[in-house]
């Protein structure tokens, strides 16, 4: 098994964490993994993305630069790394941010209203964690109540409510792409 994803968006969106909480779960399934952020310098509201590869064998290589699947949370991100996504590799938009597709049909896209799904769990900071859940159930490279544990250690000592939150943004997101891929 080898999974090599890009996560991409806006500072603020939860790109970094999405890439982290994706590694760490990987490695609490005893799965070798490489984890590489990169951000503007503003941060907030700057451009971010990560690469993550999960693997059963050694990892040749931290780069991934012809991704199996591109998590991308802004159209600008989506502009950017709709090329580098492998041919039969998938993309997921949120797609309350990006109305338009990819120009490729070599390549599955998922559409994830992740802004709208977090607001109806009541935690539009969530919309990460509805994505990674989306991601997480089509992809099956690690599972679900692995990640909820991991999320458990993400998020230790803070409130029980930011944990609940968060969990049920990634419980969202698997259930919303079973819903329509599955």
């Amino acid at each position: 098994m080898l999974l090599r994803t890009i996560f991409a968006g806006f500072g603020g969106q939860g790109v970094l964490m999405m890439g982290y909480v994706l590694a760490l779960t990987a490695m609490r399934e005893e799965r070798h993994v490489t984890y590489m952020p990169a951000y503007g310098a503003e941060v907030r509201g700057g451009t971010a993305n990560c690469t993550v590869v999960v693997s059963s064998d050694e990892i040749a290589s931290p780069i991934a630069s012809s991704p199996d699947v591109a998590v991308v949370m802004n159209h600008p991100s989506m502009v950017r790394f709709q090329s580098a996504v492998r041919p039969n590799g998938t993309m997921f938009l949120n797609s309350d941010l990006i109305s338009q597709s990819p120009g490729r049909n070599d390549i599955e896209v998922i559409k994830v209203p992740a802004n709208t799904l977090a607001h109806e769990i009541g935690n539009d900071r969530a919309l990460n964690l509805v994505m990674l859940g989306a991601v997480v159930q089509k992809t099956r490279a690690v599972s679900i109540e692995t990640m909820k544990k991991a999320l458990g250690e993400v998020f230790a000592g803070k409130s029980a409510k930011i944990l609940e939150d968060n969990i049920k943004g990634l419980i969202r997101g698997a259930e919303f792409v079973e819903g329509e891929v599955g």
